[in-house]
């Protein structure tokens, strides 16, 4: 398996983050996405440090809507840099958080469409969070990022089946976490069964949202095997199909 988001660099991890990656090899997580939204800028290398330190990961850059307030245009040009590391895959986490609102909306869209095209000047993928902003978000994706014809992940997808056939529709692969496993989480599980085979990934983001049976608890990317399970008994698949398919997805769009 390949876990597509996780944030190891989190303090969540200082402890005991070894023995949280051998776990992770030992449960059969061959690679892992180091997210690289950190804290904010101006620090832009969170991903990269878990990348460079250790052979199982990889790592993305990016300026989380959260942080959007903070990037300066020297961020941007740094991040745009960054994307020539060998082990950079995508730009992310980018996108719209209307939950919080912790930057302006405004900044937020600025951000989100800065990094578009940063993304596509280096022909990399990009990996989408939106909450509570699915609108805004598809529709600028649309305008921004669909002509380039490069693609993306949608991040621990929590949408319902009109949300994944637009997402599908503009070139995304959905990438399911956690969430899916709760009881009550019935339109992402409606969603998990009628992705395509070919369209599909999995993900702890981690140390978050972790799945039953450790909802509440810190999560990390040895309980992806929790989601994998779940995920290959709503679309009818046994556990290896379901690991095989969403590997060799993300070799596709992120690696080939």
């Amino acid at each position: 398996m390949i876990d597509s988001h996780c944030h190891l660099d989190s303090a969540d991890f200082n402890e005991d983050r070894d023995a949280v990656i051998d776990r992770a090899l030992a449960a059969g997580v061959e690679h892992m996405m180091a997210i690289g939204t950190g804290e904010g800028p101006p620090d832009l290398e969170a991903g990269l440090r878990m990348a460079d330190k250790h052979s199982a990961f990889y790592a993305t850059v990016g300026i989380h809507p959260h942080d959007a307030a903070k990037a300066s245009p020297d961020d941007f040009k740094r991040l745009a840099g960054l994307l020539a590391h060998p082990k950079v895959l995508a730009v992310g986490e980018i996108g719209l958080d209307y939950h919080y609102d912790f930057s302006p909306r405004d900044v937020q869209k600025s951000a989100f469409i800065e990094q578009m095209g940063i993304a596509a000047s280096s022909k990399k993928p990009i990996v989408i969070h939106t909450r509570e902003a699915w609108e805004d978000t598809l529709a600028i994706i649309e305008q921004h990022w669909t002509p380039h014809g490069i693609g993306g992940i949608m991040h621990c997808f929590s949408g319902g089946p009109q949300e994944a056939r637009r997402a599908l529709d503009l070139g995304f692969y959905l990438s399911f976490g956690g969430i899916v496993t709760f009881p009550k989480a019935l339109t992402v599980q409606e969603s998990a069964k009628s992705t395509p085979r070919d369209r599909i990934l999995i993900e702890t983001d981690a140390p978050y949202l972790a799945p039953v049976p450790n909802r509440g608890k810190r999560n990390e990317p040895a309980l992806i095997v929790h989601t994998a399970r779940k995920l290959a008994e709503l679309r009818g698949e046994s556990y290896e199909e379901l690991c095989n398919a969403t590997t060799e997805n993300f070799r596709r769009l992120l690696l080939s």
